[in-house]
């Protein structure tokens, strides 16, 4: 789960990371009275859950109220279309209206989950304000890495040698090091996937702030963070997705293809994304159904993929171990019986009571588009929606 920037800002504020002082505006009116408690002149910020904002538009620099009012207002309401949204966008519902500050120098800093190593890693770099990745890729002796050991947390020693890395002034070094230690502290607190400042500024009067801010949350805690999962908003989300979630089905992802997947397991999804493209084609979602003995999960499933108006074939491709493939088959027969689906469908099943699946399939009277094995299904899957 991601959160927007002004809710990153709050809970780092919370936790001693120091942030500049703003406020969030949901109309243009609120927009100006924050604005004018500031000073006037101020950043107006686009809040959406994607990067590239500054270039698309979503970030900017005012110097009354009145124009803080005016960029909000042709903010608001709109769809904001960045390097990450594609073209669709997405909704730009508040805007957070920021005191303007003068910047001396911008500096990156974040913790992820090194899945290699097993650890938290602060990574930290004095090249900030610009894509890390490009930083790894071009200038990785740039970057500063610490791994972190959870029962010991930061060491101060360690977030010293850091800030000595971004290189720090002497009288900066204390709030450098807080502040590294303290986005630790929220990092492991709220059970976080990625704490990203960038860029980490430093002003002209001295200060260390966090400029910007990113947080992402491990799902899988969710269920112990109520609060972190009150800062959802779903109208940032696929709404396919969201529906998706809302029935159980919480695998499914939505993509940019024709032709729509059922599968069960993520190595053998992931396997059919790519033989897909193999072949020519491109998947519209990813779905792993798992490990699923309901033909009410499969025909709800089936019902998401159907919704998707850039699907224009399906391919259901099932290899049963626990899973059951007359299971499978009955809720697609069921499906087909609830809604109607236009687009060609494609079958290949496989495993446990794969016999007992056929029969189901062959007595359904359904048109569908067989498959004996993995290869053949993806070939007749792209071949359908081109066709289509």
């Amino acid at each position: 789960m991601k959160a927007h920037e002004y809710q990153a800002k709050q809970l780092m504020a919370e936790f001693g990371v120091p942030v500049p002082r703003g406020s969030v505006a949901k109309t243009p009116a609120e927009a100006r009275k924050i604005a004018a408690d500031l000073g006037g002149k101020v950043v107006v910020k686009a809040q959406v859950h994607a990067g590239g904002r500054g270039k698309a538009g979503g970030i900017k620099v005012v110097s009354s109220p009145d124009e803080a009012e005016q960029a909000a207002k042709k903010l608001l309401g709109t769809r904001l279309v960045t390097h990450q949204t594609g073209p669709q966008g997405v909704p730009v519902n508040t805007v957070l209206v920021e005191e303007a500050i003068n910047i001396k120098r911008e500096l990156y800093l974040s913790i992820v989950i090194d899945g290699v190593a097993g650890l938290p890693v602060i990574m930290a770099s004095e090249a900030g304000g610009m894509d890390i990745e490009e930083v790894a890729r071009t200038t990785p002796e740039k970057i500063l890495k610490a791994y972190i050991y959870p029962g010991q947390g930061v060491r101060t020693y360690l977030a010293r040698k850091l800030a000595y890395g971004l290189n720090l002034a002497q009288e900066q070094m204390k709030a450098g090091t807080e502040l590294i230690a303290n986005l630790y502290k929220l990092f492991q607190a709220k059970d976080c996937s990625l704490a990203e400042i960038n860029p980490l500024v430093v002003t002209a009067d001295g200060r260390v702030l966090a400029a910007d801010a990113k947080l992402n949350f491990d799902d899988n805690a969710s269920y112990r963070q109520k609060a972190v999962e009150a800062l959802r908003d779903i109208a940032q989300e696929d709404p396919l997705e969201v529906e998706a979630k809302s029935k159980g089905i919480e695998n499914y992802i939505k993509l940019d293809g024709s032709i729509g997947c059922l599968v069960n397991g993520a190595g053998l999804a992931m396997a059919v994304l790519d033989l897909l493209k193999q072949e020519g084609g491109n998947a519209a979602n990813f779905l792993d159904i798992g490990t699923i003995n309901d033909p009410e999960r499969v025909v709800q499933a089936i019902g998401i993929i159907n919704s998707d108006p850039n699907v224009k074939a399906m391919l259901i491709n099932i290899f049963g171990g626990m899973a059951r493939t007359d299971v499978i088959a009955q809720g697609l027969v069921t499906a087909h019986k609830k809604m109607e689906i236009k687009v060609p469908v494609v079958v290949r099943l496989a495993g446990t009571n794969v016999a007992q699946g056929d029969k189901i399939l062959d007595e359904s009277g359904l048109k569908l588009i067989r498959a004996s094995n993995f290869r053949e299904a993806a070939q007749k899957a792209v071949a359908a929606a081109k066709k289509s």
